[in-house]
């Protein structure tokens, strides 16, 4: 109801002043969030069950996902801060544009890195996206910072539009084939609509491409969608994806030419709903780092270990630490893709993670952050007692670089 001239004077007041003080209420919240900057760890994360992830994380994914957001430059910063290789400060910026030796921005998203022992080179893969994704980009580097663009070694309309830009192509990892000579692509393919919930295999002569696609499966028979290969040091290849609608995940063996599934499959972290598996070996112990499912949104990671890579595994904890707890709680607004060991660093890691823009997807952002694996863990296991696994810990940085000492 309106105000009238029978209306009280006190209450058209008491009025004017609760509208004041919701005013003031929200420029609190804005200048609060305004200051996002993280500052550099200095002690180690709360305990998982010290807090309450939905209510810190609800305000910063609601700015987040809002392409309008006067805060949209603090997640996503413009060209003026991008990491150009020119410059030769071998710094990185988590969540800036990094641009590769033409100064264009590097695309290869849900990524994954190969080392290759021939010509001492990393080569990066990802989906390379302009409106759709067109392929799979390749990018090399001797220092894992500067990237000269290889190209597209993987076109997206390869093999009856099964990878048509139209569909999807996402996720794909390459590996080395010792028998064969072959480098070895796996990816997630599938329609608009996540329908299909298939891989797709092609291989090359060189780690340049262009790799032949060769088909699309669904491994064991069931839906796969988020999806990963390792390669153990004895040479046999693993495939972990997100099956059954994402409720559970599978591992198994790959053939010995690394084109097919062997029959066993173990099923794991059943009715977890996690994605985006990052596996990586330490000291004969697997870990696998995973995202829960919640679309674009970035949400709380979880690391998992196991004495075998067919498991059982063991939940471990958020390997987050640094910055507020709200960044901790959304794996510092990105998720998982591959954990890069840094040659002649035992126990030292690159995580890679993308920071995805749901409005304009080809300016997703790259977080790298150093990972490391050493230390007690500060969590509980399923049981309430004391983890046995050591400590996995990714440290937030908004700027850092490799040891100097470290060498190809």
């Amino acid at each position: 109801m309106a105000d009238g001239p029978q209306t009280p004077a006190r209450y058209r007041w008491s009025r004017v002043a609760m509208v004041g003080l919701l005013l003031m209420l929200q420029l609190y919240f804005v200048a609060s969030h305004r200051n996002v900057h993280v500052p550099q760890p200095s002690g180690p994360p709360p305990l998982r069950h010290k807090h309450s992830p939905q209510a810190a994380i609800k305000p910063l994914i609601d700015e987040f996902l809002d392409e309008n957001s006067p805060l949209r430059h603090l997640f996503f910063p413009d060209i003026k801060s991008a990491i150009h290789p020119a410059n030769g400060s071998h710094y990185y910026r988590p969540g800036h544009i990094w641009l590769d030796t033409q100064g264009n921005p590097i695309q290869a998203h849900g990524g994954g890195v190969l080392y290759d022992e021939t010509s001492h080179t990393y080569y990066w893969y990802g989906e390379y996206r302009q409106v759709g994704v067109i392929g799979v980009g390749c990018y090399s580097s001797k220092d894992l910072w500067t990237w000269l663009n290889q190209g597209i070694v993987l076109s997206a309309q390869q093999i009856n539009n099964e990878t048509h830009k139209s569909n999807m192509l996402e996720r794909p990892k390459v590996i080395y084939n010792d028998k064969t000579g072959k480098y070895v692509m796996w990816m997630h393919v599938d329609d608009v609509h996540y329908r299909k919930a298939a891989v797709g295999i092609a291989i090359s002569d060189r780690p340049t491409g262009p790799f032949q696609y060769l088909c699309s499966k669904r491994p064991h028979g069931f839906d796969s969608r988020d999806m990963t290969i390792f390669k153990d040091d004895n040479g046999v290849a693993y495939i972990i994806y997100s099956s059954k609608m994402n409720t559970e995940l599978h591992i198994g063996p790959l053939t010995e030419d690394y084109l097919d599934v062997q029959p066993n499959m173990r099923r794991t972290l059943v009715g977890q709903r996690r994605e985006a598996p990052a596996v990586f070996k330490y000291q004969g112990t697997y870990y696998m780092i995973t995202s829960a499912c919640t679309g674009w949104a970035p949400n709380e990671a979880k690391v998992d270990a196991a004495e075998s890579i067919m498991g059982p595994w063991e939940t471990i904890g958020d390997p987050c630490i640094g910055g507020k707890e709200m960044f901790r709680l959304t794996t510092f607004l990105s998720q998982s893709t591959f954990v890069l060991p840094l040659l002649g660093l035992p126990g030292s890691y690159i995580f890679m993670a993308d920071r995805w823009n749901p409005a304009e997807l080809n300016d997703s952002r790259y977080v790298w952050l150093p990972l490391a694996i050493g230390g007690r863990s500060l969590e509980s296991n399923s049981s309430g007692s004391q983890s046995p696994w050591p400590r996995v810990s990714i440290h937030w940085h908004k700027k850092w670089r490799l040891p100097l000492s470290w060498r190809l």
